[in-house]
């Protein structure tokens, strides 16, 4: 599977700049991520200048809906364990250590390099083991990548990467490919009207949806009132969670 390599990683980090380390808490569950990301956005977005696929580093904040679902993960940890999932858009792995530590076999992928090295930085910063890690636009997937994910996954996460409408059919696409017969999507989302109406048409496919809401409370105070969606979407098949 191809992963970033350790001394490439080093060289992002660098790119980043400094580090800003923060304790996240997960309301319901109680437990608790550390987490290490940029400090100078503004530097990001010159990094990431000229490229349509990045043009907004998202993945450097922390966002509620990564720590929802962390948060609902961590509140059923056993029925996590051993299970391989895929994690799509891992950012600076608020979600993927609850799953690691829940002991998932987690691949986590993202498009963006830093997000990919901060991800195992902050494995490593919360002893837990670093998860397979592989650069992956799954908006416009590369074929090679996507066989070397070695998929389908009974589950797939996603934490707030619906944006735009150019999303809604890459996504289901992407869905229908990685997730297995009878496998799970979790998607987190903070009520965005694009993925609103991606839950109309993954139910318009056959998908079976469960949902529930987690209002936070949220460590950035420029979140309080947000309410994040949390979907559970069952593909039809066999049941494999």
């Amino acid at each position: 599977m191809p992963e970033v390599p350790s001394g490439s990683s080093e060289d992002i980090l660098e790119q980043i700049g400094p580090l800003v380390r923060e304790r996240i808490a997960l309301p319901w569950s109680g437990s608790t991520v550390d987490i290490a990301r940029p400090g100078n956005i503004d530097h990001l977005l010159d990094l990431a200048a000229g490229d349509p696929e990045q043009n907004l580093p998202y993945w450097a904040e922390v966002w509620p809906s990564g720590i929802a679902l962390a948060d609902v993960i961590a509140r059923d940890a056993p029925a996590w364990r051993g299970v391989r999932v895929l994690e799509v858009g891992c950012g600076l792995g608020t979600t993927a250590f609850a799953a690691l530590r829940a002991g998932a076999e987690l691949t986590v992928t993202d498009y963006a390099p830093g997000a990919l090295a901060l991800c195992r930085e902050n494995a490593r910063l919360n002893a837990v083991p670093e998860p397979a890690a592989v650069r992956l636009n799954w908006r416009n997937p590369d074929p090679r990548t996507m066989a070397a994910l070695a998929g389908p996954f009974p589950v797939v996460l996603a934490a707030d990467i619906l944006y735009e409408q150019r999303d809604m059919d890459p996504l289901l696409a992407f869905a229908d490919q990685v997730v297995s017969p009878g496998g799970l999507i979790w998607l987190a989302e903070p009520g965005r009207a694009v993925a609103l109406a991606w839950l109309d048409a993954a139910r318009r496919r056959g998908w079976q949806i469960e949902s529930e809401e987690h209002p936070g409370p949220w460590p950035d105070p420029k979140d309080a009132g947000v309410v994040v969606g949390l979907h559970r979407l069952r593909r039809a098949g066999a049941t494999t969670l």
